[in-house]
């Protein structure tokens, strides 16, 4: 089951929950084996969140990226969706996350810092009636 609807309240909750079953579910008897490496190469949603904040200044987003280094990190956003693509020795990260509203692309900034990378966009202006003559 995934869940790609991120404007629910529950979402954060629903992704715990997936990824705790997640977990429990490598286990081919049922139970975690916490030492396996099943899980190094799971991707994006096994034990990395992305948070969407909206404001009427900004959007920002904030994703863990647990173990990647910044030279490994690639964005990419054409006004609607954010592509981050980031990998690690154990890990690839590839997600493509639509934005609540479209954003002038061209303002972007992004920091990374102890494994969270934070994007921030300004809204899209408005689109401007076009007179008819």
């Amino acid at each position: 089951m995934r869940r790609d609807d991120r404007d629910e309240p529950f979402d954060d909750l629903f992704r715990e929950i997936e990824r705790m079953m997640n977990e429990m579910m490598n286990g081919a008897d049922g139970n975690v084996d916490f030492n396996t490496s099943s899980n190094a190469d799971s991707g994006f949603g096994a034990d990395t969140h992305v948070d969407i904040h909206e404001t009427d200044e900004e959007i920002r987003v904030v994703a863990d990226l647990p173990g990647v280094e910044k030279d490994n990190i690639e964005l990419e956003c054409d006004g609607k969706t954010l592509t981050i693509s980031a990998g690690s020795d154990h890990r690839q990260y590839d997600e493509r996350v639509s934005l609540p509203t479209r954003v002038n692309e061209h303002t972007a900034s992004a920091t990374y810092n102890n494994g969270v990378l934070e994007v921030v966009f300004d809204p899209a202006e408005e689109s401007s009636d076009i007179s008819l003559e």
